[in-house]
């Protein structure tokens, strides 16, 4: 099983376009140790031919140009592509306003939450994929869905589960308690490769590691996890944003509370943080954040990495 990164920033990727906070500046102006980055997706294949994408990023043009096995191939027909299926972790505008450069047509499978999909149902512009092209399967919580597109088996399974997280900024309602979020508005996905039982986990949005979530990790070859902020506050610290961690979903890297913490007794054989910040100091190879996380036994994904199981 084949899994490569095609974007390991948060919304707005890295640089943002309209951010000059330190890390920016620094990544514009070429500094070392800071690399570009754009939003966060993965894609993954069976058989290297067939692909699933996990999440659909606003710079998934750019991520499918940058990463040949994701365009066609010289002898397929006048139109192709090798991206039969797309699985959403949640509604969030980083996660599915790239379902929009995937619509020429093209037939592929569309798995999400039920919330998800009543809130892309609910968007008119969305009804640019077509139905009968791109059909809507629901994600049921721990269910295990055969992974098809395009009339293909891609030899890949997708198990969905709740995690602590909160519904997508736009469907926010502050008149409701935590905002309308309910269970299942993000989620964490299990996926499996048919043939050999390997799987991995992408959870790229989750506020907290609580009970259900640390005993389904435990063990685990393959993580790709939320690496949001590296602390709580950072956003506020540097006149970013007026929210916190918890605040926007997003649970930090360090501290008691932090990621790095809730992992250390979970024995995952390799941790990866996606879905960084332009904001996390951890985006510097040479900061002592960065120093602290490898330390723990962390890696910080970046655009273009690839693991193979």
């Amino acid at each position: 099983m084949r899994i490569r990164i095609l974007g390991s920033g948060a919304g707005g990727g890295f640089p943002q376009w309209n951010c000059n906070c330190a890390n920016c500046r620094a990544v514009r102006a070429g500094a070392a140790g800071y690399s570009p980055r754009t939003q966060s997706s993965l894609a993954v294949s069976a058989n290297g031919a067939d692909w699933l994408l996990l999440n659909a990023s606003p710079d998934l043009r750019a991520q499918i140009a940058a990463a040949p096995e994701l365009s066609p191939c010289p002898d397929d027909g006048v139109r192709a592509s090798p991206i039969k299926a797309v699985a959403l972790t949640n509604g969030d505008v980083d996660h599915v306003a790239g379902l929009l450069n995937l619509r020429e047509a093209q037939p592929f499978s569309l798995y999400a939450a039920g919330r998800v999909l009543e809130a892309l149902g609910a968007n008119p512009i969305f009804t640019i994929l077509q139905t009968q092209l791109v059909p809507r399967i629901e994600l049921r919580m721990d269910r295990t869905i055969a992974v098809t597109g395009a009339g293909l088996d891609l030899g890949l399974s997708i198990r969905a589960f709740p995690v602590p997280g909160k519904i997508a900024l736009y469907l926010e309602n502050a008149n409701a308690p935590d905002f309308g979020t309910s269970a299942g508005d993000t989620l964490g996905l299990e996926i499996v490769e048919t043939r050999t039982g390997q799987s991995f986990f992408y959870i790229p949005g989750c506020a907290k590691v609580d009970a259900p979530l640390a005993a389904r990790l435990k063990g685990a070859s393959l993580v790709f996890f939320d690496g949001t902020l590296f602390h709580e506050n950072e956003m506020i610290e540097q006149g970013l944003l007026g929210k916190t961690g918890s605040r926007m979903g997003h649970i930090n890297m360090s501290g008691d509370d932090g990621s790095i913490a809730a992992f250390a007794p979970l024995d995952v054989t390799r941790k990866i943080y996606v879905h960084i910040n332009n904001s996390n100091p951890t985006l510097n190879e040479f900061s002592q954040e960065r120093a602290a996380i490898q330390s723990a036994g962390w890696e910080i994904g970046a655009d273009g990495m690839e693991v193979t199981l």
